[in-house]
């Protein structure tokens, strides 16, 4: 079981399915939850200790003020060199075969799954963490 992970997601529909989800597959003790990536990046410049880091990322790309590729964009700046070990899933709703190739591109996405957020995908997701 994870420590920390952060859900970026806009939907508060999503956002309750997740946190359902995650307590019935017992993958965090505790979530943080950003509305878009400029809150996420807010969150992420206060972090005072490694206990207060998300281990995981779970990033949704079309959210108001910014983006999931915006915040990856920032998120993958020096500045944030001491977070290179957080890992990144992205979970939205498109299935454009080009976000998925633009994904790869990220060295700290390991993957790329569809919405909605299911105790197999935690399942799968706790073997290759």
């Amino acid at each position: 079981m994870l420590e920390l992970i952060m859900c970026i997601d806009d939907d508060p529909i999503t956002l309750m399915l997740f946190k359902k989800v995650v307590q019935k597959a017992a993958f965090a003790k505790e979530i943080i939850y950003a509305y878009n990536g400029q809150e996420a990046i807010t969150f992420i410049d206060n972090i005072q200790t490694e206990d207060t880091k998300p281990q995981l990322l779970f990033l949704d790309l079309n959210m108001p003020v910014m983006g999931g590729w915006e915040f990856l964009d920032l998120f993958n700046n020096s500045n944030y060199y001491h977070l290179n070990n957080t890992k990144v899933i992205i979970l939205t709703s498109t299935i454009d075969p080009e976000d998925i190739k633009k994904s790869k591109t990220y060295p700290n996405v390991i993957e790329f799954l569809s919405k909605p957020i299911s105790v197999e995908m935690l399942g799968y997701l706790k073997t290759i963490i």
